[in-house]
This record gives structure tokens, C-alpha cells and sequence, in this order.
């Protein structure tokens, strides 16, 4: 710099013409402090030199943003904010994303130095190394080059720049994993194992470092009990989501391909959405007599919205079970949104009344051999226009319920997307041996029942004001 400094005085010492000279005031200050002047060619020599270096630090910049896993996850994929859970299961379709959250936590948790001992776990070695490690959303290729870790293939390690080290297990061989401890371990896949209850076990006596060891799991479901027990277990925090989430880095051909070819099967329910397809021996319901349809238009002969009420609201109170069920013109009978929840009064109240108009919907349908004209009151208290008919239970609700789980049978029912809270219901529910309130069926029920059934029921409609 002081050779070129020294060139440009010389240069302007000698010069005979002054008019080629710039002042120091016409020039970028960052320039004009160099030299008391300059010429027109060093000044534009500078600013390329300026220019190159934005564009540098622009590209530095961009560099880091895109290792910057706060910018780019989605809201699900974020590590649980929670303290004391144990168990991080992500249930979703495929190309939502699990395999970058799998690898983006680990290395949260190793740079954090959260984690120092990782077992990483696949079906296989080989898909442990290729998609956990070495895959376009592995473990290599979420750390900036600087910082990336050394992969050794021969010892089957992960060695990071902080000392941490992760070790690969293929979920096959779960005998592997005696002798090992850990305190974070992330098994991939894991509905595709042979025999998922004795891998668990293995991991969960191996988790014996650190002060808060952890596990997650991603993976595409299937009905393995084993997963259905996870899902209740307090400890495990759930993230369930479907390929569409991610639509936005996938190639809009595949999500059109995907949409097109199994948004309405039962395939597309488990690899696309997520949805766990189990049977269950007695059950009037199984998964083979959910299917899913879009109607081809919006030409409905009646949209009803049913309602069972719980009577109480505390955090052991049933759910109010909320649906919205429409009789298309092509004859068949469309579930178009479960809105059920644990809910206060005002508030399930509140989601019938905007659901009515959201629809156009020919009537509220309510039962009310629980909570009495705790409906009635309700809805009339937030629009009293709202078409309303009571329905009271005569028979038991097995009976009730058989003809509409034969309309399933028949082909005469289709849910428009997968609902995953009422089919896991209508699924699990056992005549004479499920304990809980299927909340969600006895909704379902209802609405059916009045559009295909209405004698199975006894009821007088009502309008409240004109």
C-alpha cells in the first residue's frame, strides 16, 4: 500500500495538468483519506477494489445465513423449548424436513455443549453413514466448512472441532448398543426397524451421561405399538406434520405428483401426512374404510355441524366433540373439518357459530342427553340465527354408531383430508371395552346420522329469531 501510495504522489507531483486532478471532497471518503488526490484511473482502480470487497462480504454474509438454522426452520422443526423432556419424537411425511431437524438439533446441542456422547442410529450402517451423516441434510453438511466435523468411515465416528464425538449404530443390531452410554442419541426411521422395542430399550439404558441425556427420533410412521406408547408417554414431546409443510424447497413437481397421486390413499395418509394406519382387533372402524375424496364442486344438498358436549371444562374434562359433515350431490357423504378440543363453552361456542356461516351450513346438530340445552343456550347466546336441532340418544351408542361405520363400509363416506384425532379415534374404539368418550365418533355420528339416517334419531328442529 505504501508503494502504490507513493506511486500515486509522484504521480500527481509530476503531472503538468491540474484539471486531472480530483479534490479530496469529490471523492468516497474511505478513498480520500488515502491520498491528499488522486486521478480519475486510480479513483476508478479504488472502486473496483471497494466493489470487489462488498461483494465479497455479501457473499460472506449469505454464507453464514444460510448455516444459520434460526433464518431457516420452520416453527416445527425448532428443538422443544420445554425442560424436561426426554423423548423428542418428529411423526411426519416424507420431505418434511426430519433428517435436517434430526442433524440441526444435534449440532445445537454439540456446539451449545449440551451434548458430548452421540449415538447416531439408522435401519442399517450404510443409511446411518449416507442420509444421517454424509446426506445432502446430514450431520457433514449442516456445519459451515470451517467447523465441520471429521467423518471416519473405518471407526464409524463423528469427531468434532469441540472434542464431542458421535458414533453410528445400525438399529438392526441393537446388541451393538451394549457397552456404549450416551447422552444425546438420534435414531432416524426408526418405524422401519425389525424390532424397535428391544433397540429403545437399548438406547434408553444407554443414556446414562450428562445431566439431561436425551433422544430423538424422526421418522415416517407405521403401526408399530411401540410408537402408539411414545405418543402417550408424558415425557415425549410430539411434532407430527406432513410433506406440505415443505413445500416451499421441494420441487413443485413432486409436490403436484404427490397431491395428484396419493393426497386421497391410504398410502398418501401414512408417507404424506403422517397418520399412524392401525387396526385393532373388535373395532367397528379400520383404517381400510377411511378414504379420502375431494368432491368435484361445491354443490351440497345439506352441510351440518354436530356437536357432544362435555359437560365439564378442566385439564381431565372429555373434549367437546365438534364436526362438520356435508351430503354432496353425487350422494356421498363428505367429514369436511373436526374442530373438537378441550374447550370452555364461550370458546367450542364460539368455533360452531363462525363454522356456520364459514360453510353455509343448514344446521347446528346437538346432543343433548349430557348437557341438557347447554347447547341451546350457548350457540343462542352468540347468534341467535343459527338453525339448531336437539338429538336425543334413545339407544345405546354401539347401536347408534354401527350404520354409520356400515356407511364406511359401503363406500358411501369419504373424508376430504386425513383427520388424524378422529380417525385415531373411530379406529381405537371398541364396543363394550373402550373406557374413554369417543367425543370426536359420537359428533361424527350425529352429523351422519342426520344426513343419511335422520329416523335413528329423534329430534324437532328450531330457529332462534328471523
Amino acid at each position: 500500500m505504501e508503494s502504490f501510495l507513493s506511486s500515486t504522489a509522484s504521480t500527481s507531483s509530476q503531472s503538468s495538468a491540474p484539471q486531472s486532478l480530483v479534490r479530496r471532497s469529490d471523492v468516497d471518503p474511505l478513498l480520500s483519506a488515502l491520498v491528499p488526490a488522486l486521478t480519475p484511473e486510480r479513483i476508478a482502480l479504488l472502486q473496483k477494489l471497494k466493489s470487489a470487497l462488498e461483494k465479497e462480504l455479501a457473499r460472506r454474509k449469505r454464507e453464514e445465513s444460510r448455516y444459520d438454522w434460526s433464518v431457516h426452520a420452520r416453527e416445527s422443526q425448532r428443538i422443544p423449548t420445554a425442560d424436561d423432556w426426554q423423548t423428542w419424537l418428529i411423526l411426519a411425511g416424507r420431505g418434511f424436513g426430519k433428517t435436517r431437524t434430526g442433524a440441526e438439533t444435534v449440532r445445537q446441542l454439540v456446539t451449545t455443549k449440551q451434548a458430548r456422547y452421540i449415538g447416531l442410529i439408522g435401519q442399517s450402517m450404510v443409511e446411518a453413514a449416507s442420509v444421517m451423516v454424509q446426506g445432502e441434510s446430514g450431520l457433514l453438511n449442516v456445519f459451515p466448512p470451517d467447523e465441520r466435523p471429521i467423518f471416519s468411515p473405518s471407526g464409524q465416528r463423528i469427531f468434532f472441532k469441540n472434542g464431542a464425538v458421535a458414533t453410528l449404530f445400525g438399529g438392526n443390531a441393537p446388541e451393538r448398543l451394549r457397552g456404549p452410554q450416551f447422552d444425546l442419541v438420534w435414531i432416524d426411521e426408526f418405524a422401519k426397524f425389525k424390532n424397535p422395542d428391544e433397540l429403545y430399550n437399548q438406547v434408553m439404558m444407554c443414556l446414562r451421561l450428562g445431566v439431561h441425556p436425551r433422544c430423538i427420533i424422526t421418522t415416517t410412521p407405521r403401526p408399530v405399538p411401540l410408537l402408539e406408547k411414545l405418543l402417550k408417554d408424558p415425557k415425549t414431546i410430539v411434532t407430527r406434520g406432513s410433506t406440505f409443510d415443505n413445500a416451499a424447497n421441494l420441487a413443485p413437481s413432486y409436490i403436484a405428483q404427490m397431491k395428484s397421486t396419493y393426497a386421497a390413499t391410504r398410502i398418501g395418509a401414512q408417507e404424506l401426512y403422517a397418520e399412524i394406519l392401525s387396526e385393532r382387533d373388535g373395532a367397528l372402524w379400520n383404517r381400510s374404510l377411511i378414504r379420502y375424496q375431494v368432491p368435484a364442486d361445491e354443490n351440497w344438498r345439506r352441510i351440518v355441524i354436530a356437536i357432544d358436549p362435555a359437560t365439564t371444562h378442566h385439564d381431565q374434562s372429555d373434549e367437546t366433540g365438534i364436526m362438520v359433515v356435508g351430503l354432496h350431490d353425487d350422494g356421498f357423504v363428505y367429514v369436511l373439518e373436526d374442530l373438537s378440543g378441550r374447550l370452555p363453552p364461550t370458546e367450542w361456542g364460539t368455533r360452531v357459530t363462525e363454522a356456520y356461516w364459514r360453510y353455509k351450513a343448514d344446521r347446528v346438530v346437538a346432543e343433548v342427553n349430557k348437557g341438557g340445552d347447554l347447547v341451546e343456550r350457548v350457540v343462542k347466546s352468540i347468534d341467535p340465527h343459527v338453525s339448531y336441532k336437539a338429538v336425543r340418544a334413545t339407544r345405546g351408542k354401539v347401536v347408534r354408531a354401527e350404520p354409520v361405520a356400515s356407511l364406511y363400509e359401503q363406500g358411501k363416506v369419504f373424508h376430504i383430508r386425513p383427520l388424524t384425532l378422529l380417525e385415531q379415534q373411530i379406529c381405537d374404539y371398541i364396543p363394550n371395552r373402550t373406557a374413554k368418550s369417543p367425543d370426536r365418533m359420537d359428533a361424527l355420528v350425529w352429523a351422519v346420522t342426520d344426513l343419511m339416517l335422520a329416523r335413528e334419531a329423534s329430534a324437532e328442529p328450531k330457529v332462534w329469531g328471523v
